[in-house]
């Protein structure tokens, strides 16, 4: 489907890391009539003024990339939180673009989805056939309830709404805050700050052994534009599925992560795994099939997306004022 070039679009959460590499992208095409607000200009868990934002601004095209998220730490103590607000942000939103004919939404969810011992490569067909991991059970249901309400406003109400499951994101614009972050940022963090404080060793949280998979968010942004452009909610109700995977297809370690960055960082000292803390599920790896073969791939490899996020956060020191950056 083409979109004009003119079409209001409004990307919720265009300050994050995912919404502002999908605004870069839009932008690189030619798009240019974006509706944008911050947290501070429009409160999401607010019914009514997403209602009348969405009544004063009609926007055609929607992107949903706005919510609560965090890590392990985060994720597991503030449970309700992260259960409350994700479901309000994309209920409010969701509901405010059926009510206003958008011409089309897409919704970011998160692969903590799928079932906690899962078979690999995870394939979209196996959503809610196992229990979920424990620690991020109430972000996972808040997001696995996303995609049911865009599957079921198009099954009732036609509205041509899709759901993608990114991968583990990283890149510029992370949140590097320790208590909170994902595994990539507090690790680039740890290791910088135990370089430039000449420390003998950086301590990682878990056992080393689960594998992940990462995904650089610019080529995330780069799936999002192609399903926008050339998945229709029809397409996902014919071949029996809710939503698409996006990730890179390839797994790590989290040893071999914590390697790689501390080579990109330039550390010298000692890894050390700290087997008392949760290493979170045991593998996720995603079944990209789907959106490969509507011609998609990755263009960055781990190392070259974690050495251009390490250079945007040297870069930009002044937003991270509590990094002691040399």
């Amino acid at each position: 489907m083409a979109i004009n070039k003119k079409s209001k679009i409004y990307v919720a959460g265009h300050s994050g890391m995912v919404g502002s590499a999908i605004v870069r992208r839009l932008m690189r095409d030619g798009f240019e009539n974006f509706i944008l607000r911050t947290h501070q200009e429009l409160d999401l868990i607010d019914q009514k003024n997403v209602f009348d934002f969405f009544k004063n601004n009609k926007p055609e095209y929607v992107i949903i990339s706005a919510g609560k998220v965090g890590g392990i730490q985060a994720n597991n103590k503030f449970r309700a939180e992260f259960l409350y607000e994700n479901l309000m942000i994309q209920t409010n939103l969701i509901h405010s673009a059926y009510l206003n004919g958008v011409k089309k939404l897409l919704f970011l969810g998160s692969s903590c989805i799928y079932p906690r011992n899962c078979t690999q490569p995870i394939k979209e067909g196996y959503l809610l056939t196992g229990e979920l991991e424990q620690t991020n059970e109430p972000y996972a249901l808040a997001k696995i309830a996303g995609i049911k309400m865009c599957e079921n406003y198009y099954r009732q109400y036609g509205c041509n709404f899709i759901s993608a499951m990114p991968t583990n994101l990283y890149g510029p614009g992370d949140n590097f805050d320790l208590n909170n972050s994902h595994v990539i940022p507090a690790l680039l963090r740890k290791f910088h700050e135990a370089k430039i404080n000449n420390s003998p060793s950086v301590e990682v949280w878990g056992t080393g052994t689960p594998k992940r998979e990462f995904l650089y968010v610019d080529d995330l942004a780069d799936a999002c534009i192609l399903l926008l452009k050339n998945l229709e909610a029809s397409e996902l109700e014919k071949n029996g599925i809710t939503h698409i995977n996006v990730g890179s297809g390839i797994d790590q370690t989290i040893q071999e992560l914590a390697y790689i960055i501390r080579d990109v960082v330039g550390f010298e000292g000692q890894v050390i795994f700290d087997k008392t803390k949760p290493n979170g599920t045991p593998e996720k790896l995603l079944d990209i099939t789907v959106l490969s073969n509507m011609g998609w791939k990755p263009t960055k490899s781990l190392k070259d997306g974690l050495e251009k996020t390490y250079s945007w956060v040297k870069e930009h020191a002044e937003m991270n004022q509590s990094w002691a950056l040399s």
